[in-house]
């Protein structure tokens, strides 16, 4: 019962991807094409309201959900690594026609191919997890 708000979260950021037209495989492309604003203004959105967020967080000291405080370490210089994972993310988006949230909506909604980039997505985080310490960090 606790995690109930998690819960309406999840609905809420369904119903904004759905009625925003953010999982829209078309939208994407177009997105990729420079054919269209529309993505553009979404992401702008989500950034302009992830920095208010972090800002707010800061300010009044908020803890997380199990009460330790939100802590945020400084990004390191590399740029290489940067341009590499953003690389590599834009083309699995590109690819797949969907990023992280919009992909699982997208099973919700119905559109049961995207369980097969959700499973590799799955994957992917996996291999990560198991490799990471031996990359370039």
């Amino acid at each position: 019962m606790k995690f109930i708000k998690f819960l309406v979260v999840g609905i809420v950021f369904g119903i904004v991807m759905a009625k925003s037209e953010a999982l829209s495989w078309y939208r994407i492309q177009e997105m990729f094409r420079f054919q269209s604003f529309h993505m553009y203004g979404i992401i702008g959105t989500a950034v302009t309201l992830g920095v208010i967020g972090v800002a707010l967080i800061k300010k009044f000291k908020l803890r997380d959900f199990e009460g330790n405080p939100i802590q945020f370490h400084p990004k390191e210089k590399s740029v290489a690594r940067y341009l590499i994972g953003g690389s590599i993310f834009g083309l699995g988006w590109a690819l797949s026609g969907a990023c992280p949230g919009p992909m699982v909506v997208n099973i919700g909604y119905g559109y049961l191919t995207m369980a097969v980039v959700f499973l590799f997505a799955t994957l992917g985080t996996f291999l990560y997890g198991v490799i990471k310490d031996k990359l370039p960090h």
